[in-house]
């Protein structure tokens, strides 16, 4: 039997090994939420919705564990208190829009029928959930699963093997019905598995491209409606317009915080030419007051990337940069705590990038930034759709219509404006290219877990 092991990144001791679910296993759980989802659908949708507010007060009731676990998993520094107020605000609001999301359309009335479209759930949903926020990416769909009258069935990332627990205990501490809920440890191949046999009705998954493309393959014939969200390589461009400390202080948080391993973080960033060289000046100064040390210390405030081959990667990347001309603003000396060879890495800041280097295109998810100066609008707009990826950008301007307008024509999923790396619940969360397909929160999110059933209702005498 295959286990599943955390490798924890402080010290790169094992943290947590787990049985991967037997074939028996798997079959009971797929059945149990067969089963139990054709109950569940019939539950009225203020009923669910309760059920999922009690799983909501179980989980914030153990937040303070776990913080201190998450950091052991991940590396996430306990100084930011976990995930758990993004996550209580987008679950009150999948219920506070559930009613009218999964309302019935009715089209203009039409004499002698009753004519109507509903929204059923797809049946059972089979969530694919990533390590670097564990909580909020999960939570995105298995809320709304629930609510609009699904079955879940949860497989996490090893890395976060124990988040999957987590989310156990709170269902079961909510009183959900035996089966409606279920984590299962999976391998690869288990999950490639459970695609191919078309048992479930939906997957959604986070994660790299590499791993959508074989959820895709996988799933290949069963018509199983997929939600991906994949690669990115997030943009800002900062405009002649721009406050520029405004700007500094929020992008440096936006490419550094969880030490870079931010679905939509800052990966690169284009400055008009009139702020450029006050604008690396004063993101430099704020990024060499990072303290790069143990999460599970208060004073740390970049904790270690997740893995090893993580930081190894970005460490690829900045020196393939420099070698071919790039400027290092940051001295890895200076952060003790970075080693060759382990997850700990200094934050870096490069300049003199351009886009024949792999750190200006392919994803990084780690922390280093290149920073280009532009001159104009078009060059920003050029140079951001220049990736084979489009989740967030992120325009720092005074002027709202010039930001929509700019927007309209930027790639991308997510138009932020003195704004990054921030998911409202109200809009629809999705990518272009290859970031991904399909959306999750807001009331598209909604669409996204039901499927439309239309009745034609004609009426006689």
């Amino acid at each position: 039997m295959t286990d599943i092991v955390c490798i924890s990144p402080i010290d790169g001791s094992e943290l947590a090994r787990r049985p991967a679910a037997s074939a028996a296993a798997i079959d009971a759980a797929l059945a149990g939420a067969r089963k139990a989802q054709a109950a569940w659908a019939a539950v009225p949708i203020a009923e669910r919705s309760k059920a999922v507010l009690a799983f909501l007060d179980a989980m914030l009731a153990m937040n303070q564990e776990i913080v201190p676990e998450l950091a052991q998993q991940m590396g996430r520094p306990v100084r930011y208190g976990g995930e758990f107020r993004g996550f209580e605000e987008r679950v009150r609001y999948c219920v506070d829009i559930a009613e009218e999301a999964l309302a019935p359309v009715v089209p203009t009335p039409k004499e002698g029928f009753r004519r109507l479209i509903k929204r059923t759930p797809v049946g059972i949903v089979f969530v694919v959930a990533p390590w670097n926020y564990p909580y909020l990416t999960a939570v995105n769909t298995i809320a709304p699963a629930l609510i609009a009258g699904n079955a879940v069935i949860l497989k996490h990332a090893a890395q976060t093997i124990l988040v999957g627990e987590r989310f156990q205990a709170a269902m079961d501490k909510a009183g959900l019905p035996k089966g409606l809920f279920t984590n299962l440890v999976l391998s690869h191949e288990d999950t490639s598995r459970i695609l191919a046999s078309g048992a479930v009705n939906h997957v959604n998954f986070t994660g790299s491209v590499a791993g959508g493309k074989a959820i895709e393959k996988a799933a290949a014939g069963t018509f199983t409606s997929l939600g991906l969200e994949l690669g990115g390589k997030d943009p800002a461009y900062v405009r002649a317009d721009a406050n520029v400390e405004f700007a500094i202080e929020n992008l440096v948080d936006g490419a550094f915080y969880n030490s870079g391993q931010c679905c939509c973080g800052i990966e690169r960033i284009y400055v008009h030419e009139s702020h450029y060289d006050r604008f690396v000046d004063g993101f430099v100064a704020l990024t060499k007051q990072y303290k790069l040390g143990n999460p599970l210390d208060e004073a740390s405030t970049l904790g270690p990337m997740a893995n090893v081959r993580f930081a190894d990667w970005v460490r690829k990347q900045t020196a393939e940069a420099i070698a071919k001309g790039a400027v290092a603003h940051i001295d890895p000396k200076d952060h003790p705590a970075d080693k060759a060879g382990t997850a700990y890495l200094a934050p870096q800041v490069l300049t003199n990038v351009d886009h024949t280097m792999s750190v200006m295109m392919e994803e990084s998810f780690g922390p280093v930034v290149g920073i280009m100066k532009v001159k104009d609008d078009e060059e920003a707009v050029r140079l951001m759709n220049d990736s084979p990826y489009g989740l967030t950008a992120s325009i720092w301007t005074q002027d709202i219509a010039t930001a929509e307008a700019l927007g309209d024509r930027v790639e991308t999923g997510t138009v932020f404006m003195n704004r990054c790396d921030y998911l409202d619940p109200a809009l629809a969360w999705t990518g272009v290219k290859d970031t991904g397909r399909g959306a999750s929160l807001s009331v598209i999110g909604y669409h996204m877990l039901t499927r439309p059933k239309s009745f034609h209702l004609r009426e006689i005498a």
